[in-house]
This record gives C-alpha cells, structure tokens and sequence, in this order.
C-alpha cells in the first residue's frame, strides 16, 4: 500500500511540473507598441508632385525606416517616464546630501552655545541648537532632492523632444528627396 501511494505521489508531481513547464512556455510573449506615424510626431507633409495618396504611403513607410537607420533611434508610442527620471535625479541628490542633517546639527550646536552662553545655559543652547539645525538640515535635503527630481524630470522630456526632432529632421530630408515638402 505504501509503495503504490509513494508511485502515484511521485507521478502526480511529475505531471504537475510538466503541466507548469507547458503553461510557462506556452505564453506568447506581448505585441511591441506600434510605431508613431509622422503626422502623430508633429509633420506636415505635402506631395508636390501629385504623388497618389498610396504612393504617399509608401514613401513614408520608407522614409521612417531610413530615419530609424540614420538616427539610430526607434520610436515607440507613448510618452516620457518623467516619474522614474524624476526618481533617479532625487536619489543622486539624496545621496549627494547624506550628511546635511549632521552638518545642520553641528552649526546649529554651536550657534546655540553662544545663544545659551548669553542666556545663562550653554548646554541646553547648544541641545536647542543641535536639534533646530538637524531639522534645518533635513529639510534642506528634502528639498534638494526635490529640486532634482524636478530637474530630472525636465531633462528626459526635454532629450526626448531633441530625439523626435532629430528623427523628423532625417525623415523630412528622405520626403524632400522623393518631392515632397515635408515640415
């Protein structure tokens, strides 16, 4: 009895890891996001020759692709991740600024030695002090780090602008070269 219980066991966990390996390899991976048309990037484009609406197409279809191959970029639908920009900005400043709250600490600890020494307690002056610029300086972090991350954000957007012009740029010359005025 416990040998054929211990054969089924060991049969059942075969067939269950083969049924996971299957349901694992089985998923297709998901469609990339489509590419963004020339007009969806901002561009005019006028055939001034009298090229047919289909030939219009095609030559754009051609252009993209030779613009991709000229630039190196390869635009994808969608728009700029400011928020893991932003992110990674405030963490370079948060890491840049460790120490601001100890320095806020120590200058606050002196300045309140001589407010106590005139007030008759050093000590607690410089306790009062310590604790008033350890604040200051956490603060002073925080909004260093804001200030970066803001900064960060509008730096991706602003390089994801310059990247699209620089693409319809070489798309406009390949448009131009086939007679069309591109802009």
């Amino acid at each position: 009895m416990r040998k054929t219980f211990a054969v089924l066991f060991a049969a059942s966990i075969l067939f269950a890891a083969r049924g996971e390996a299957q349901v694992v390899a089985s998923a297709p991976p998901p469609p990339p996001p489509p590419k963004p048309t020339l007009q969806q990037l901002g561009m005019i484009i006028y055939p001034s020759k009298g090229q047919a609406a289909q030939q219009q197409a095609l030559d754009e279809s051609a252009c993209y692709s030779w613009a991709e191959n000229q630039t190196g970029l390869y635009l994808q639908a969608g728009s700029v991740n400011t928020e893991a920009a932003a992110k990674a900005a405030g963490q370079q400043a948060a890491a840049a600024t460790e120490g601001a709250a100890v320095v806020g600490a120590a200058k606050g600890a002196i300045a309140g030695v001589a407010i106590g020494a005139v007030a008759g307690d050093a000590n607690k002056g410089a306790a009062i002090g310590a604790v008033a610029g350890a604040m200051g300086g956490r603060r002073a972090r925080k909004q260093a780090a804001q200030q970066a991350a803001n900064q960060g954000a509008q730096q991706a957007v602003a390089q994801n602008k310059e990247m699209v012009g620089q693409f319809t740029k070489a798309a406009a010359v390949c448009l131009e070269g086939r007679g069309y005025s591109a802009k």
